[in-house]
């Protein structure tokens, strides 16, 4: 299956680098080939996981504390964020809409 990382998804992960390099140096490098290894899973593992607000798909990262929302369109995993699950949840669900 073809997977599309959607611009608002790369801000997030760009968010997701920094925030963590801040932390520790090489930080953000682990946290980027984390989440690119497990958005590069939904080559097959596409809409085994739970639709949750509205027609989104959630798969929750392994090693961070993160959620992938996608979406599956004409056969495509349209990835349209990646977000810290220690958000507001009314946050979350504002950002998807």
């Amino acid at each position: 299956m073809i997977i599309r990382i959607l611009p608002s998804a790369l801000d997030d992960l760009a968010d997701g680098f920094l925030f963590y390099e801040y932390q520790k140096s090489g930080l953000g490098n682990h946290f980027l080939a984390t989440l690119e290894s497990e958005i590069d899973k939904l080559d097959y593992e596409a809409s085994i996981h739970p639709v949750v607000y509205d027609f989104y798909h959630v798969k929750y990262s392994d090693k961070f504390p993160y959620a992938i929302f996608y979406y599956i369109f004409e056969g495509t995993v349209m990835v349209d964020a990646v977000l810290d699950c220690r958000r507001d949840p009314d946050w979350i669900i504002e950002r998807l809409n």
